[in-house]
């Protein structure tokens, strides 16, 4: 059975992250409580007992139950160490209640999302294990295109319930385990280092090169070759300190309910995605909610109101976020049962800090003979941030972005040995490696696009992010 612990819910999920950092490879998946309401869950470990990684698409691995020779595949190779793992968990007599894994005989409002298992990363590059891609963009990133850990334990903060608990599986002794509940009640004993830049953000691409990118796409649109296309610009800088501390600073200017901080080998992810990409509960239901549409808020609420009434009556906007959704549909239908695939909400506006959103969303029941990690196989990267056709708009992202996107549109989340999975799109995404800070942002790009507002909308969705970090006088417009 599970073990659980009590904590105290009101130390901030950025404070218990801090606590167990120093165990390694630690990982925060954030609500965004309590600026951003919409979340509920906080998500905090460390110290995985297995580790699995591609990078360059190379497999590799540590304490796996499992040899690598003979597996070629990333999303193979995860499923065996999840297998794996409920194997050795079926062993020690484990409970695999068939209504919740982890809270049998207890009502599901008080189930925990996360009662052990994998979380970490896809970069959006591993959809090179998939797809067969071009070689153009330079590749200047050391950060796997896949990395996940085996997790026993979790820090749980649910904020519906303003609960806090320590939650472990069989794969956690009742020694470690108690060990590590002192460790976490204990006075805080280090806190984060300073953060700073050394120099200011600068784009990979000037005006000049953006604008005749966009003009490609859109003969290849003419041309019959797809029908969007999502392309980004990357911007870059120097920095020095700990990433924790500008990751908090980011998370004050830009609340979100899908937020992560991820401990690295380089340095570390700090993403403030606004996008579910896909989740499963416990009954196989799949939700996945993409993103396509955006309007720059105002602090003029007659203005703000009028970009919302803008966003949710621009046929352009709905076009494009219609395309995604077909897309969607398509994909997630690969892992669903017949005829369950349904979109109960179509063009909603999302308000976040800096930008308006339509989102919509699609749902499916999982078919008897899929599992959560092929449904992600059979959608990977997201269809919101590559465009359609998928693989030509994948082709042409190559050609004309300068540098692979690394982390930039992968995901980022969590397969529960429970049987449920959450994860998010890797928008609004930064990327400390070593002494080099990066951040993306991109826009889907279709027909009747304008390569004036277009090329302005990439700043509304970072600028938010980019100048919290660097002095007033640098802003970036």
């Amino acid at each position: 059975m599970l073990k659980r612990a009590s904590l105290n819910y009101q130390i901030p999920c950025t404070e218990y992250l801090q606590q167990v950092r120093h165990l390694g490879q630690a990982v925060l998946l954030d609500s965004g409580f309590p600026s951003c309401k919409r979340g509920r869950y906080d998500i905090i470990s460390a110290a995985p007992i297995a580790t699995i990684a591609s990078h360059k698409g190379v497999l590799s691995g540590n304490n796996l139950p499992f040899c690598l020779d003979d597996v070629h595949d990333p999303f193979e190779a995860v499923s065996q160490l999840q297998n794996s793992a409920k194997k050795q968990l079926k062993s020690l007599n484990f409970c695999f209640d068939s209504q919740y894994i982890s809270e049998p005989a207890v009502d599901d409002d008080l189930a925990s999302p996360f009662c052990g298992g994998l979380l970490g990363h896809f970069s959006y590059d591993l959809g090179r294990s998939i797809e067969e891609l071009p070689q153009i963009a330079v590749d200047d990133s050391d950060l796997p295109e896949m990395h996940l850990g085996l997790y026993t334990w979790a820090i749980i903060v649910d904020h519906k319930l303003q609960l806090c608990y320590l939650i472990g599986c069989d794969l956690i002794s009742e020694a470690d385990f108690s060990a590590l509940e002192a460790l976490i009640n204990a006075p805080l004993a280090v806190a984060s280092e300073p953060f700073s830049l050394s120099s200011s953000f600068k784009s990979n691409l000037e005006r000049e090169d953006y604008t005749r990118a966009l003009e490609t796409i859109d003969d290849y649109i003419l041309s019959g070759d797809c029908y969007q296309v999502n392309f980004a610009q990357r911007f870059s800088a120097t920095c020095e300190g700990d990433p924790l501390s500008a990751y908090k600073k980011l998370r004050d200017a830009a609340p979100t309910h899908f937020s992560a901080f991820i401990d690295t080998q380089q340095g570390a992810i700090l993403s403030l995605s606004p996008e579910r990409f896909l989740s499963v509960d416990i009954t196989g239901k799949v939700v996945t909610q993409p993103i396509k549409g955006t309007q720059p808020r105002s602090r003029d609420p007659v203005v703000d109101q009028a970009n919302i009434e803008y966003l949710h009556n621009s046929e352009k906007d709905k076009s494009e976020n219609l395309m995604i959704v077909d897309l969607m549909r398509n994909d997630i239908s690969k892992s669903c049962a017949l005829h369950s695939v349904k979109v109960p909400a179509l063009f909603a506006v999302e308000s976040y800090q800096n930008v308006h959103h339509l989102v919509s969303t699609v749902t499916g029941q999982l078919d008897q003979q899929a599992d959560p990690i092929s449904l992600l196989r059979h959608c990977f990267p997201g269809g919101s941030i590559t465009g359609a056709p998928k693989i030509r708009a994948m082709e042409i992202i190559d050609e004309l972005e300068p540098h692979r996107r690394s982390i930039y549109c992968g995901s980022i989340g969590y397969i529960s040995l429970c049987g449920r999975m959450d994860s998010s799109i890797t928008i609004r995404t930064l990327l400390v490696e070593g002494n080099r800070i990066h951040c993306w942002a991109g826009g889907g790009i279709v027909a009747d696009s304008e390569i004036d507002a277009e090329y302005q909308e990439t700043f509304d969705k970072v600028n938010n992010l980019l100048n919290a970090l660097q002095p007033t006088d640098e802003a970036v417009s």
